[in-house]
């Protein structure tokens, strides 16, 4: 089958596009996907690039999980899969053949009803994931949708909004509080204000300009341009009251002036560090305000379904900007680094780029630079 390989740590050279991809068969207990559409998201790069780091060394090349990665080469990656179910393995229903599904992409270690996440894994790390023709995935992470939305605007849901989702829960953001989102024109960023708004909470973005108008029809309440020469004083300008909640994508040199925006008893929720993971902190801002840290990665079965809930009665909607053939994936990589975007890419197998990828293409989706491009 068709597929993009990441055979080692490196740049985009490590990223192969090949047609001889050995098409996986389902085990028991699992079903194989066609996929349709997947969504591409800064796990995928930062797994590449092995910028995960060490608890010693912050510049040691290390995968997701740092010291205890399950990552094999060649990988094929891809979290956010959509498409339809063509094969079932031992122990699955026959009927679940033909179902259009989107997938839970956490590996789960622990049982139904155990929230913990002290030990999961994803696939397109722990297992091949979906820039492919077909991905196997264990038939309970394979949730059948009904919504009339396209399957490339589906893809845009899965990974950034459970990860959102997950903040949020763990932040324990209400309604009425307010909280201020960094990286919001992301695809993290602006599922926590759609996710804000949800839940009757009331979100700030900080964003560059020109993506301001994008934020506001999606639920920003403000504003706040990420250069202001002073973010805390540009932040009390906007804001009409104290800040609850700060949900951090960006870190690097803001991180402290983030602490100093919340109020006394504030948390502070992360699941990113686009900006810079090693920071400076002033201990004395964490403890005199009494503050709450939050790290947060990937979200519970139970996030997840609720998310499902969220998509099939239209709570949220997909803020797709555009697609991309799979055979182009060099190039939709490159623009996912540009950050000139807003909300979230999606990668198309080209056999059905007609059917799923062409209407949502733009100029600079369609590279000529093909396979000679991808490898």
């Amino acid at each position: 089958m068709s597929a993009v390989q990441l055979v080692g740590h490196g740049g985009l050279e490590q990223l192969i596009h090949t047609r001889e991809a050995p098409t996986p068969s389902p085990m028991a207990g699992e079903v194989l996907i066609d996929v349709h559409a997947c969504g591409m998201n800064n796990t995928d790069v930062w797994v590449r690039e092995g910028a995960y780091g060490s608890d010693t060394d912050p510049t040691e090349v290390s995968s997701w999980r740092r010291g205890r990665s399950t990552l094999e080469f060649p990988r094929i990656q891809g979290t956010d899969i959509v498409g339809r179910i063509v094969a079932v393995g031992d122990g699955v229903p026959e009927a679940r053949l033909g179902q259009r599904v989107m997938v839970d992409f956490s590996i789960y270690h622990r049982p139904e009803g155990d929230d913990s996440l002290a030990d999961i894994d994803y696939i397109g790390h722990g297992r091949d994931g979906g820039y492919a023709e077909y991905v196997a995935v264990p038939s309970e992470n394979a949730y059948e949708m009904t919504t009339g939305i396209s399957d490339a605007e589906l893809a845009t849901f899965c990974c950034a909004y459970l990860t959102a989702e997950q903040m949020l829960v763990r932040s324990r953001l209400a309604a009425g509080e307010r909280v201020l989102v960094t990286g919001a024109s992301g695809g993290v960023g602006s599922a926590i204000i759609q996710l804000a708004r949800a839940r009757g909470a009331i979100p700030y973005a900080v964003t560059s300009a020109g993506k301001e108008e994008a934020l506001r029809e999606i639920g920003a309440e403000g504003i706040i341009l990420r250069d202001a020469p002073d973010l805390v004083a540009e932040v009390a300008r906007v804001v009409d009251a104290p800040v609850d909640v700060v949900a951090d994508l960006v870190a690097g040199p803001m991180f402290n002036d983030l602490l100093r925006i919340l109020r006394p008893e504030g948390r502070y929720s992360t699941a990113g560090a686009i900006g810079g993971p090693v920071v400076d902190l002033d201990l004395r801002t964490m403890y005199l305000k009494q503050l709450e840290l939050h790290g947060s990665s990937q979200g519970t079965r139970t996030a997840f379904r609720r998310l499902v809930r969220y998509i099939e009665d239209g709570t949220i909607r997909p803020l797709l900007d555009r697609t991309f053939r799979l055979s182009d994936f060099h190039q939709a990589q490159r623009t996912f680094l540009g950050k000139s975007y807003i909300g979230k890419l999606v990668v198309v197998p080209d056999r059905h780029w007609d059917e799923v990828g062409a209407p949502f293409a733009t100029a600079d989706a369609t590279s000529t630079g093909g396979d000679s491009d991808a490898r």
